[in-house]
């Protein structure tokens, strides 16, 4: 999933989380069910989460249930928004929001405006964003839904805040509080508290953030909202450690961590770990500073290696459904082509009906009863080589299906490929430029320095990139591996992947960079290579590869 440099605060999207679970509330049973299992599972498993979405998506049409069904498919957006498909998830949006029409539900009509306006907040696109808030806003009134009410409008102030128009960011939020006054819900209420610290906090206001953060945190508290209390924890310590209280920043940074590791939220841990160097080294402790950085940075690489398998497992999830779609398209086809096949041999039966009843009565007529007879014939050969042209189309359009599926897979390796040159040509320079820091005799830190370099060399042979080259790159150049072999079984992992990238036409300097080699050494692997594979002398290493 792509780093967020503009994200929603959790305080918005839990007020949004809350609406879309009320609304919810109104769904049947066994779907409702369904739909919230996948919401349950959609940051650990989005591919799946997807997947039972879209069965109860096409099982609420055939039921002709569009409130649920659009609830389906604004869930379903929600998981592309979060894993960074933003297109797909407007056009997710814009389906549930015709169904929530076709089903006469304005309220779950303003809570998908307010998904799309916080589509087109993360997005930059500030107008259109406070465009669709409006809208909701304005349905949640006049049905006086309180929670959707207070979402729109603390989605609004945080708004202003992000424009530092701090006044009307506090007009919006505390209007959004007054909604909350009598009644009981406290996560809601903790969410705009949240967002009232955080513009105290841009504004300087340590000790309103601090208060207000406080008093998110006793509500969260007594919903055991674990996730809220991370989040106040993180910011209380912010508030300590810019005021210079840096042991009690620590001792609520330290509180963040132990819930973090308990509920194995992995970003929220990276932040306290990140937060705790910060501390350590304001305490003049740069030992256990460069620790918890270090663990900060595990953190987030771990962070990334399973967004990144979440991404490649939701991209084949789509990729699944676009061809279950077109599947569909093709038996609607064929259903169509069934139908008319049909209503022509109905036609044509009723006609040669016509013709015996004509024979038998009006004998006069024979002949031309004969030639029309042997008209209508014809007319039946044009239909059935119209079929047969119809059918060939079909053919044809599987076969452009097959072949655009097989170029989508070779572009995919080749972005793979482009990505692995990208990252190991900026190691190899941010290497060079420590090396240099290094022979700078003026430089203090030489031992870090080099344990850093040494962290970059073992970043040049990450398997993990190489196995999943290797997958695509089988599915793009089908049985090659079993044909190389026939000529030699004896060829090492090294050797496999020098022969895919001469296979795919990559020049040396890049091939020596993938590998992690110089350019002499690419040429001397070239050379044993030719070797286990028998070439005579003058007879071409990349021709040869390309014949197979």
């Amino acid at each position: 999933m792509p780093a967020c440099m503009f994200r929603i605060p959790k305080c918005v999207v839990l007020l949004c989380v809350c609406v879309i679970a009320c609304m919810q509330a109104n769904a049947q049973p066994a779907l409702n069910e369904s739909i919230n299992k996948a919401t349950a599972i959609s940051t650990r498993q989005p591919d799946t989460a997807f997947l039972l979405l879209r069965n109860v998506y096409t099982t609420a049409l055939e039921k002709k249930q569009p409130r649920e069904a659009g609830i389906a498919m604004q869930q379903m957006g929600n998981i592309c928004y979060t894993q960074g498909h933003y297109g797909q998830s407007l056009d997710c949006h814009l389906k549930a929001a015709d169904l929530f029409k076709a089903a006469g539900a304005p309220d779950l009509v303003a809570a998908n405006l307010n998904d799309i306006g916080n589509l087109y907040y993360y997005n930059k696109q500030m107008m259109l964003a406070r465009a669709h808030f409006d809208q909701a806003l304005d349905i949640f009134q006049r049905s006086r839904n309180y929670a959707g009410i207070a979402a729109t409008l603390g989605a609004i102030g945080h708004l202003y805040e992000k424009k530092q128009q701090y006044d009307s960011a506090f007009y919006f939020q505390y209007a959004a509080l007054q909604q909350f006054v009598g009644k009981e819900s406290n996560t809601g209420m903790a969410a705009i508290l949240e967002n009232a610290g955080s513009i105290h906090e841009d504004l300087g206001r340590y000790d309103s953030a601090y208060y207000y953060y406080s008093k998110a945190k006793t509500l969260y508290e007594q919903e055991n909202n674990i996730s809220g209390i991370i989040d106040i924890l993180n910011n209380l310590g912010d508030i300590l450690r810019k005021t210079g209280r840096y042991e009690a920043a620590m001792e609520k940074t330290r509180e963040s961590v132990y819930l973090s590791e308990r509920t194995n939220d992995q970003y929220q841990l990276s932040a306290a770990y990140k937060d705790l160097a910060q501390e350590w080294h304001l305490l003049q402790r740069d030992d256990s500073a460069y620790y918890y950085q270090d663990l900060s940075r595990k953190a987030i690489l771990n962070i990334y290696s399973k967004e990144n398998n979440k991404q490649v497992a939701f991209l084949q999830v789509l990729n699944q459904v676009g061809k279950k779609d077109s599947e569909i398209e093709s038996l609607k086809i064929k259903h169509r082509n069934t139908i008319v096949l049909t209503i022509a041999s109905i036609v044509l039966g009723a006609l040669l009906i016509c013709i015996c009843m004509l024979v038998i009565s009006r004998q006069r007529l024979k002949i031309k009863t004969e030639r029309l007879l042997n008209e209508q014939q014809q007319e039946k050969h044009d239909a059935e080589s119209a079929l047969m042209e119809i059918a060939l189309k079909n053919q044809q359009l599987q076969e452009n299906v097959l072949r655009q599926d097989l170029d989508q897979r070779a572009k995919e390796l080749s972005t793979h490929t482009l990505h692995i040159i990208r990252k190991n040509h900026f190691l190899e320079d941010l290497r060079n430029r420590l090396d240099t820091l290094v022979k700078d005799d003026k430089r203090d830190q030489k031992k870090q320095l080099q344990q850093l370099m040494q962290q970059i060399d073992l970043n040049f042979n990450q398997d993990q990139h190489w196995d999943e080259f290797s997958h695509i790159f089988e599915q793009v150049h089908e049985s090659f591996f079993e044909k190389v072999r026939l000529h030699c079984d004896e060829l090492t992992s090294n050797d496999l992947r020098l022969i895919a990238l001469l296979k795919m036409n990559v020049n040396s300097n890049d091939i020596a960079t993938l590998l992690g080699i110089s350019p002499d050494s690419l040429r001397v692997t070239r050379y044993r290579l030719r070797k286990k594979l028998n070439l005579q002398q003058g007879e071409n290493l990349s021709a040869f590869l390309q014949s197979l």
